[in-house]
């Protein structure tokens, strides 16, 4: 059996794309990582992601294994890639398993049009698009600011609230994960100042890694699946990758102060402090999961207005009507949540509490919880690459619910930090540089398009390719950028 080696650790590599860490020290799992061997030796190499996949497998109630998507890097406590289970009555939530930004999530819409018919006016698009939908830190103002009541009616109510108000269709909450809404919401337990930082944010994409994009399908993989989705080549699609904004990342440092006390409070002996935890049932635990699913309804509720002000972007830019823009949602993920789910361990079924962090899900064909519609394929997995390569769409498999919780990778992951691709970028013509490769960009300032440059990410096409030799997800398209905008 091939290993490499990581400090005084043998990880074994069990095939060609799968990894065990053996269980050392306090770890109660073993660790398993999805990558190729060139990508297992650049992550052993570059950073400390492979020490917070065995610090994870420390914690109260972890199940199975603590595992890691090819596109892991390191993360505040658990590595982005991270995916771990904890049984709900022994086990424990951890903030840092969700992330800062909860329920930040990809969405994609497909039109009509094919790509020929609009190429002359992506610039004029691309400025439509930047106009209407606030982008940046601190961005505000895409819809009027809501009052304390009509915020907790988001917190409440997720994408259902944004329908109700006109933004979208009952259709799109058909095509989104969960229906747009986590029912165990509590905004009683979303702080004061977590709801003031999200009353005028309703709408906005924000900044860093969150972008909106208008892409053509550029191939096929599966045409049974791409039918099934609506999908077809030369195909003009929008994708929007965002989160629960500064309420969110509010409630995740209000919950981080809680628990900082609750591991002492309950003796949870815990290798890194970012791992701060509590037991699901306590208290604690509790009143954590109903503000991160509150917040989580708010990025479900931001995600769907966007997209409603994208397709009405569509049709004033394009000069067309609705119905010649034939604007429909393909489906929307959530990648940074931690949700109650049934899965097999060790033979018996089980409800578990699967933290998905930088991780999406990926039901399989006939799976309840799959959306009716795409139940005879799989459920839809949206893959954002960097903004100057592609994107990927695939389905959910069998053996995903087998071997990872139902769960497959959520997008390119950094190579570079964002100090050294500013470096990089230092004294080049960004914008110039991308018009080159046939994307037209337009970003609030040029620190987060050098941030996000391609050279700052891994190739996403050999992460999805290892998920889909591996078997858990199956490519079904590619696409290409044509135009983004970004804070």
């Amino acid at each position: 059996m091939t290993t490499l080696k990581y400090r005084d650790v043998e990880i074994q590599q069990v095939d060609e794309v799968t990894w065990i860490i053996p269980p050392v020290g306090n770890m109660r799992v073993p660790g398993k990582i999805y990558a190729s061997r060139k990508m297992m030796e650049s992550i052993i190499k570059e950073d400390e992601a492979i020490k917070q996949v065995m610090n994870v497998a420390t914690l109260p109630g972890i199940q199975k294994y603590s595992i890691a998507m090819p596109d892991i890097h390191w993360g505040y406590g658990f590595p982005i890639g991270g995916v771990a289970a904890t049984d709900m009555q022994e086990g424990v939530i951890s903030p840092g398993g969700v992330g800062y930004d909860i329920n930040c999530g990809v969405r994609l819409a497909r039109t009509g049009l094919q790509l020929q018919e609009i190429e002359s006016k992506i610039e004029r698009l691309i400025h439509v698009l930047f106009k209407q939908v606030p982008t940046g830190v601190g961005a505000a103002g895409a819809i009027r600011k809501l009052n304390q009541k009509e915020m907790r009616q988001v917190l409440a109510k997720g994408a259902h609230w944004a329908v109700e108000q006109g933004f979208g269709t009952a259709e799109d909450l058909e095509h989104t994960e969960e229906n747009g809404r986590l029912s165990w919401a509590n905004p009683d337990k979303v702080s004061k100042r977590a709801i003031e930082r999200g009353q005028a944010q309703v709408g906005t994409l924000g900044s860093g890694n969150h972008f909106l994009e208008v892409q053509v399908v550029e191939e096929i993989y599966d045409a049974d699946a791409a039918e099934a989705l609506g999908l077809f080549p030369g195909q003009v699609v929008v994708m929007i990758h965002c989160g629960s904004r500064g309420l969110g990342h509010q409630v995740c440092e209000d919950y981080l102060r809680v628990f900082n006390t609750a591991v002492h409070k309950y003796g949870i002996q815990l290798p890194d402090r970012q791992l701060a935890c509590a037991p699901i049932q306590s208290q604690e635990g509790q009143d954590y999961m109903g503000a991160m699913a509150a917040a989580a309804n708010f990025a479900w509720a931001n995600r769907q207005v966007i997209m409603h002000l994208a397709k009405n972007s569509f049709i004033s830019a394009l000069g067309i009507s609705e119905r010649d823009l034939d604007f429909h949602l393909v489906y929307d993920v959530c990648h940074n949540i931690a949700k109650v789910e049934t899965h097999k361990i060790n033979g018996e079924t089980k409800e578990v509490c699967v933290h998905r962090k930088g991780a999406t899900r990926a039901f399989p064909p006939d799976h309840p919880l799959t959306p009716e519609v795409y139940r005879h394929v799989g459920q839809p997995v949206i893959v954002p690459g960097d903004m100057g390569r592609y994107s990927f769409v695939a389905v959910g498999t069998w053996k995903a619910m087998e071997e990872t919780f139902g769960s497959t990778c959520h997008g390119a992951g950094r190579v570079k930090s964002r100090h050294q691709a500013l470096k990089e970028g230092k004294g080049k013509d960004l914008i110039g540089e991308m018009k080159k490769r046939g994307v037209v960009v337009q970003a609030r300032g040029m620190r987060t398009v050098a941030e996000e440059m391609p050279w700052a990410y891994k190739d996403v096409s050999e992460v999805v390719d290892v998920m889909h030799k591996a078997g858990i997800s199956k490519k079904v398209a590619k696409l290409r950028p044509v135009g983004v905008i970004k804070g």
